[in-house]
């Protein structure tokens, strides 16, 4: 799926849903709809006064197995011509469900997971599929990554799958063995203790794929593996923290990896150094595809406070970079960059311009930000929302200045619960925003904001509305066709508006791939000897 600047261009300025007709092929191939990870989604249904009575379509049964940190996807053309629901458990169980009564048209398993008692540290009590998938539309390929264990517990693999989405058949030449395959500057990839939270995307015909730790308690490093998607067996992977006696700068934010059409950009987490030279951890960083680190100062921005970040632990990895275009400002293309320092930083896109301050800075949260937020743009001006942690959601302006600045905006302090990432729904991009959040622990309910004042749009509903299984930080929906998806544990939710949106006529199903044999994994490889550095106490990641 080749996903250009020009989509997000389009919705920055309010005109994509002029150009895309009502009847027109949906999908929601990534995580948060764009590569840019803005969260928004278009639909005409979805106006503030129609979004009142939003309720949760109790035919649609929506039944998996598993734990689910993965938003769901959404797909159109599917078998028969019917409009899929994809969603991926810790069970490394995956689903193909009927978006219209939930019921499943296919599921397949990659494997067996590994137990909580056989990883080295984990918060999961199993470790599956974790990360959000990514469909690569013109081959209709859906794909993934898996931690399981081939031989019943001894050996952990991350692999890299390839289904077909209409059928869940393997395609050709997958899995990729990650262990096998990535090793960057006399560092291999150990399976055993990297884990693959960040959402997969695609650039160009480059499927990019990011690990951090399972905690930091392991000499782990932060890895981006590119793999080309016509051509599997060329690997090409960096790591963060690879000098002697370093390790670390995890990869780990739900966003996962953003993307300007061209370039894919990460966030990077703590390292851990005894020499006090930047390593590539606390920072945003542009590869060249491949992926390739130029280490030139126009790809990557660090804050001059790296180091003081790296030893409080405030982690600028927890949020994964957002690609917001501002018209009028000066920079105008940015990078929206936060962590758990509280900060929210503006980057200019076009030059991130090394370890130096950046273009704006502001203090946002009175909690460390964990999410992966959105941004949207009404007639007000341009806006990012964020899980400011707990039970915190907020906005703030990003100004139309030279150079651009942070306003705050609107705040909700929700009573109970926590929350998970936003997401935005507007009717053609710049009216009837609504900026929604799943409620977690207390609350379990899906909350709708009018994205210019924060007024309440959308309550929660009654009790048929309520979700068990939600995970605060990760669980986020989409919107489809007048309704939204929320995956949770073992149950994919659906919503729905009165009246909702047709699907359009059904486009013929591809032919699928032929499915090879997988090809079982090979030992881990020990890990390195720590150089100079005591094991580090156990701090979670997310």
């Amino acid at each position: 799926m080749k996903v250009s600047l020009s989509v997000f261009s389009l919705v920055a300025a309010g005109l994509l849903g002029a150009i895309v007709p009502t009847n027109a092929q949906v999908n929601v191939a990534q995580f948060h709809n764009h590569s840019s990870r803005d969260g928004l989604y278009i639909d005409s249904a979805f106006t503030q006064s129609a979004t009142a009575n939003l309720a949760r379509d109790l035919n649609f049964d929506g039944t998996i197995s598993g734990d689910v940190y993965a938003q769901p996807l959404y797909i159109e053309g599917g078998p028969g011509g019917r409009a899929l629901v994809i969603a991926v458990t810790e069970s490394n169980n995956v689903y193909a469900l009927d978006a219209t009564d939930g019921s499943i048209i296919w599921q397949r398993n990659v494997g067996p997971p590994v137990p909580a008692n056989d990883l080295n540290c984990s918060k999961f009590d199993t470790m599956g599929i974790t990360g959000t998938p990514i469909i690569d539309l013109a081959s209709r390929a859906l794909f993934l990554d898996a931690m399981t264990t081939p031989d019943g517990g001894t050996t952990k693999k991350h692999y890299i799958i390839s289904l077909n989405v209409d059928t869940g058949a393997i395609n050709f030449g997958w899995p990729v063995d990650v262990e096998a395959a990535a090793s960057y500057n006399g560092i291999n990839f150990i399976a055993a203790i990297q884990q693959q939270r960040p959402a997969l995307a695609i650039v160009g015909n480059i499927l990019y794929v990011g690990y951090g730790s399972m905690m930091d308690c392991n000499m782990y490093h932060g890895w981006l593996v590119g793999v080309p998607i016509d051509n599997p067996a060329s690997v090409t992977a960096w790591a963060a923290a690879t000098n002697p006696g370093t390790y670390g700068g995890g990869i780990w934010g739900v966003g996962g990896i953003a993307s300007d059409g061209t370039n894919p950009f990460v966030t990077t987490s703590n390292t851990f150094t005894t020499e006090g030279n930047w390593t590539g951890g606390e920072a945003v960083i542009r590869f060249q595809p491949g992926p390739i680190f130029s280490a030139n100062p126009s790809d990557y921005w660090a804050p001059t406070n790296w180091f003081d970040l790296d030893f409080n632990d405030h982690d600028l990895g927890s949020s994964g970079p957002l690609l917001v275009d501002v018209p009028g400002a000066t920079p105008s293309h940015l990078v929206v960059a936060m962590g758990k320092d509280q900060y929210a930083y503006l980057l200019n896109r076009d030059n991130l311009g090394g370890i130096t301050d950046p273009v704006a800075s502001s203090h946002v949260s009175t909690y460390p930000i964990w999410n992966a937020a959105a941004t949207y743009r009404t007639n007000q001006g341009t806006y990012l929302a964020l899980r400011a942690h707990g039970q915190l959601l907020a906005t703030f302006h990003i100004t139309a200045t030279n150079p651009p600045g942070i306003i705050d905006g609107w705040t909700v302090v929700r009573g109970i619960g926590g929350c998970g990432s936003p997401f935005v729904t507007s009717t053609d991009g710049t009216n009837n925003m609504i900026v929604w959040v799943v409620g977690t622990e207390g609350d379990q309910r899906l909350h709708g904001y009018d994205g210019d004042t924060g007024a309440v749009i959308y309550a929660g509903g009654g009790a048929n509305e309520l979700m068990a299984g939600t995970h605060r930080y990760s669980t986020t929906g989409i919107a489809a066709r007048g309704g939204i998806y929320v995956a949770t544990d073992n149950k994919v939710y659906a919503f729905k508006l009165p009246g909702g949106i047709p699907t359009p006529t059904p486009t013929p199903t591809p032919t699928p791939f032929p499915t090879p044999t997988a090809t079982p994994g090979e030992t881990p490889r020990p890990h390195p000897t720590p150089r100079g550095r005591p094991t580090p106490p156990l701090r979670p990641q997310g």
